[in-house]
């Protein structure tokens, strides 16, 4: 029996929660604000069967992701008539293994540009010894030339992340980038259901008064913090150390921050390595030889 897939809707997300919560790794992919916010631009869809909730892309090639749900479970060889000839992308590495012992026939490869970088929550909140040393010089800088203010984000101050938005894709030239302005069309969509998507965190920084940079993140199971978007306008210098800073530290019970992946760009992987992430969720694609 074929999957039977179709769009992504918001009167299923407790149960797309409740299942992503029973899944044994679970990477940034997967949440579902991530699924709603990019759906579009990935064509996304989903098909509920066998306990699990199955993805599929359409862009930019066509190709299912990890199963959501207690996967351990699944009889692999039971389902490779329905699987065959599929390729599989951003599966985790654990899920990966899994599915190529299983499935015989199969080969998997990395996908370095979609690794996840997790860190210790504890370290971007302190900032602590010679490794941030760097970061914690750009966030005193910022702390002693302006005069700021951390405010949380809540459905009130939505058209103030927008504004933000707005003056980063100015500077950016979103609109002459198609991966910027699939990103500038994901905030929007997200901070116009802001009300919708809970449990969904943000925090924001303001200078005399003004907006200038803002994040926004959700729990993911069992202990970790998704960062989904985080901008600030450049002309304050170390406002990317504030606002990284002062959205984890006000987060508790967390052991983790995942920052999500670097999708290849050289320079935001020098950025994001560069906050000495703790560890990485690997993923792979999987293809039929």
């Amino acid at each position: 029996m074929k999957l039977d897939f179709s769009a992504i809707s918001l009167d299923r997300q407790a149960e797309y929660r409740a299942l992503l919560a029973k899944t044994p790794e679970v990477s940034s992919d997967y949440s579902f604000v991530n699924l709603w916010a990019w759906g579009e631009a990935h064509a996304l869809s989903w098909a509920w069967a066998d306990g699990l909730v199955w993805l599929r892309q359409g862009q930019p090639r066509p190709a299912l992701w990890a199963p959501v749900g207690p996967w351990e479970q699944v009889d692999w060889p039971r389902l490779r008539p329905r699987l065959y000839g599929e390729e599989f992308t951003r599966l985790p590495e654990s899920l990966a293994v899994r599915m190529a012992r299983a499935l015989p026939g199969t080969r998997i490869k990395t996908e370095r540009h979609n690794w996840d970088y997790l860190y210790r929550a504890s370290e971007l909140a302190e900032l602590p010894g010679n490794r941030f040393h760097a970061k914690r010089n750009l966030l005193r800088q910022f702390q002693k030339h302006h005069d700021w203010r951390y405010e949380p984000l809540d459905d009130q101050n939505v058209e103030k992340v927008l504004a933000v938005q707005g003056q980063w894709c100015q500077w950016h030239n979103c609109e002459f980038s198609p991966s910027l302005a699939a990103e500038d069309r994901a905030i929007a969509k997200v901070m116009r259901h802001f009300a919708d998507l809970r449990p969904l965190l943000g925090g924001m920084i303001l200078v005399d008064g003004q907006a200038a940079a803002f994040t926004v993140g959700e729990p993911l199971p069992p202990d970790t913090l998704l960062i989904h978007f985080e901008k600030g306008l450049a002309s304050y210098k170390g406002i990317y150390q504030a606002i990284n800073r002062e959205f984890v530290a006000r987060q508790p019970g967390f052991a983790q921050v995942n920052r999500e992946q670097d999708v290849g760009d050289l320079g935001l992987r020098q950025a994001k390595l560069s906050y000495q992430p703790l560890a990485f969720i690997r993923k792979y694609s999987l293809t039929w030889c």
